[in-house]
């Protein structure tokens, strides 16, 4: 039986600020955590064990993840100071002692892995990796392709990229592939490669194949890969409300139980709203998430993601935004008048 593999730890830089506090893995996509969408993915295609490597924010991840009951097993193991892809992977060498499929936790990808794994049992390879048409190879690991359809090589970030075939952060290997990590050295960025490691296999006469994507995926590294997935998914959304809905609706909206929207407001689709939110003389546009417990009360946000708890208080027009949990916008009603700002590091304002 095929097990699961998902790192979520390190730092998530990229998303600074909002991951100071909270773990990249765990930022929401049309209200429900980047995590789960692998989750579901893996139990999809079968797996009945999953193990979750856990980073800086264990003790948050596993809090989300327990708040579910999953029809699988869940396994947490901590790597602590994360040391790459292949490094994850000796870390969780006790529990990989059949074939497994490695998710990385902050992909996104609409047709599942259901075929994928299919194909990697009916081919009998020791890996297969999965493939994805980028426009800009430039910035991904890159398969370089022989004719016959065999990969030759991969290839991180090329300058003159041999194809524009990206890796997806999806994996399946056979357990010959902890031999390969323990056989690697560190990159230049002192970290255990998996794609070194996957190398090794092709090198050391290994059967490794792959399978193309062919809908739409995203790596959800940085803010803006986060508003994109969250458009994509919310373009599936259908209508559930369960609310109270005084005001005026257009389009598809899921809206959770307890929320009230009042007849000054106008809620154009797609967008989602969680549990027990109060939408105030407000516009909610399309392409929005909001989280629960929220505020938006005479404001105008469409196109963004807001998390649990935020306030939005007559803060005129909020676009292509991420708001933090419990974050508060609202008007400067003080003198002297002006913009004022309390700001994390790596934030980005715009007025």
């Amino acid at each position: 039986m095929m097990k699961g593999l998902i790192p979520s730890g390190g730092y998530g830089t990229k998303l600074r600020p909002i991951t100071y506090s909270q773990q990249k893995q765990l930022i929401p996509v049309a209200n429900k955590p980047i995590l789960f969408y692998a989750i579901e993915d893996l139990i999809e295609a079968g797996v009945k064990e999953i193990g979750i490597i856990v980073g800086p924010n264990k003790e948050q991840v596993m809090e989300t993840v327990k708040l579910k009951n999953w029809d699988a097993e869940i396994d947490f193991i901590y790597q602590g100071e994360p040391k790459g892809l292949a490094h994850t992977v000796l870390v969780a060498e006790n529990f990989l002692d059949d074939v497994f499929v490695m998710y990385l936790g902050d992909n996104i990808l609409r047709e599942g892995i259901v075929e994928h794994a299919k194909k990697f049992k009916e081919n009998k390879n020791d890996a297969s990796i999965m493939l994805t048409e980028v426009e800009n190879p430039q910035q991904f690991g890159v398969a370089d392709i022989n004719e016959d359809g065999t990969i030759k090589k991969l290839v991180e970030k090329p300058k003159v990229p041999p194809s524009n075939l990206a890796l997806v952060g999806i994996y399946f290997f056979k357990p010959v592939i902890l031999e390969a990590c323990k056989s690697i050295k560190p990159s230049w960025r002192n970290e255990l490669e998996i794609t070194d490691a996957i190398q090794w296999l092709i090198d050391n006469g290994y059967k490794v194949g792959w399978t193309k994507v062919e809908d739409w995926w995203k790596d959800t590294g940085k803010p803006e890969d986060i508003l994109e997935a969250n458009r994509l998914i919310l373009d599936d959304l259908t209508t559930e409300i369960k609310g109270k809905v005084e005001g005026e609706i257009r389009g598809r909206i899921s809206m959770d139980t307890g929320t009230k929207v009042n007849k000054n407001s106008m809620i154009k689709g797609p967008a989602i709203i969680g549990r027990d939110c109060l939408i105030k003389d407000s516009y909610i546009g399309p392409y929005t998430s909001i989280g629960n417990n929220c505020e938006i009360i005479n404001a105008e946000v469409e196109d963004s993601v807001v998390m649990d708890g935020a306030k939005l208080i007559n803060a005129w027009n909020i676009v292509d935004s991420m708001i933090g949990r419990d974050a508060v916008i609202e008007e400067n009603k003080s003198l002297p008048k002006g913009n004022k700002f309390i700001i994390g590091d790596n934030s980005w304002v715009r007025i």
